[in-house]
């Protein structure tokens, strides 16, 4: 007997993979979605009292590919009461928690979600012309397969550590473990944060009310010039469109990675609320007395070691070039995250695109096989896509245009032009290379 083919296999449960889940499941779709975890999790560990998400709560699940969806955001707060007090809060942006809750509550709508399956290798079957997708059970170690004609990898990013900060020893974590160890840190009698994002903002300011009296030093320790926030106005952020990310995938590599650096403050710098929320609280706290903290930007931790019972920091300022050391208790690396090739398409590669620089070349339509459409990425092409590839609020679109892919047909519209401006010159004003000037135009 032949074994059963699904129309679709998704690895990784994250907010982007469970979107599509629940999109396609009106649909008729025969989808299976597997991850590792035991269910579903979303940044536990910067679950911090009173944060926010950065985007509206439209940008959930699956509104902005289709608002009648059971699946939104809205219909989580009407079954859970909380829509009218949600109304009276006058706030397009949920609490972080909530927007947690309302994906686990979608994820348990839905009965084609598998925890607790590791994905161990994916491979084609030549005769069938389908994908084979090798998982094992994470609990039990029992393994099983499943065949299908396409499959949608969403197994988000992985912590950075810079290279100058692996393999410390020592009370050294990532900003994806805080909340976890928050009570050791605020014990060891000094901390130190480092990275220049709204993690390390929010770590700093959860830690500054307790960074006086008989409580520790904290300090915070960027190499951006200054502490940026995050640029937010509308002209900005039409820049999460259909036409910039074709404008953005249509350049050459060289200036994706230029613009790549240059727009980190579009989408990885700081809500301005919090930016001022923390000078306000230095100011508050300084009335009593100066506060034991020092906030250093354009420098790099260029050396760390740990020395029986603290870390040793060698500091580089950017413009002066002047070089420090100084020591802390404990270490905070607020660094980021960045997209992987996962090691189980190794079996596949041959059939993979991959660019000058050994990452997924990621195709306008989110597929990575040459054309074929049968094998997508989400939240991996930033490289190739621009700042919509990690923005929830570009995820439905994208997952509209994967199905259209799978489907053959657009289940949910997909808007090909949603901005007031043009990101290239306008069809129609082009004039060929070495034409000359305002004559050739005449």
């Amino acid at each position: 007997m032949s074994a059963h083919v699904h129309d679709l296999v998704g690895v990784g449960i994250g907010p982007f993979n469970l979107g599509l889940a629940c999109l396609a499941e009106p649909t008729g779709l025969d989808a299976v979605f597997l991850d590792r975890a035991d269910g579903f999790r979303w940044h536990h560990g910067m679950m911090i009292e009173g944060a926010t998400i950065q985007v509206p709560f439209l940008a959930d699940l699956v509104t902005m590919a289709d608002p009648t969806s059971p699946y939104s955001f809205l219909a989580w707060l009407k079954h859970t009461g909380r829509l009218y007090p949600f109304y009276i809060r006058e706030s397009f942006y949920a609490l972080r928690t909530e927007y947690d809750a309302y994906c686990r509550w979608a994820a348990a709508q839905l009965p084609n979600l598998r925890w607790n399956q590791e994905v161990v290798a994916i491979e084609h079957d030549p005769t069938a012309d389908t994908y084979v997708v090798r998982a094992m059970r994470t609990d039990t170690g029992e393994t099983s397969e499943l065949h299908a004609r396409h499959v949608v990898l969403g197994v988000g990013t992985n912590p950075v550590i810079p290279r100058e900060l692996r393999g410390l020893e020592g009370p050294a974590i990532h900003s994806s473990e805080y909340l976890e160890h928050r009570d050791r840190l605020r014990r060891s009698g000094s901390i130190t944060v480092v990275g220049s994002g709204q993690s390390a903002a929010e770590i700093y300011r959860d830690l500054l009310e307790g960074a006086t009296g008989d409580g520790y030093r904290l300090d915070w320790i960027t190499r951006s010039p200054r502490f940026f926030p995050m640029e937010y106005t509308k002209l900005t952020l039409e820049m999460t469109s259909p036409e910039y990310t074709d404008h953005f995938h249509g350049l050459a590599l060289a200036q994706r990675q230029a613009l790549g650096r240059e727009q980190r403050s579009l989408y990885k710098g700081i809500s301005a609320e919090l930016i001022d929320d923390i000078y306000d609280t230095l100011y508050r706290l300084s009335a009593d007395g100066p506060v034991p903290t020092t906030l250093l930007t354009d420098t790099e931790v260029t050396a760390a070691e740990w020395d029986t019972d603290r870390f040793r920091l060698r500091l580089r300022h950017g413009q002066l070039g002047h070089e420090q050391t100084r020591e802390t208790a404990s270490l905070v690396l607020a660094t980021g995250y960045a997209a992987e090739t996962p090691p189980f398409l190794a079996p596949v590669a041959d059939r993979l695109d991959f660019d000058a620089l050994g990452r997924l070349d990621v195709a306008r339509d989110y597929s990575i096989d040459g054309g074929r459409g049968r094998v997508f990425v989400q939240n991996g092409e930033e490289h190739t896509h621009g700042l919509t590839a990690p923005d929830l609020g570009f995820g439905a679109w994208r997952n509209s245009s994967i199905l259209a892919s799978v489907l053959g047909h657009e289940v949910y519209p997909i808007e090909r032009r949603i901005a007031f401006q043009d990101f290239g010159l306008p069809a129609g004003s082009l004039v060929p290379a070495g034409s000359g000037a305002p004559e050739a135009m005449a």
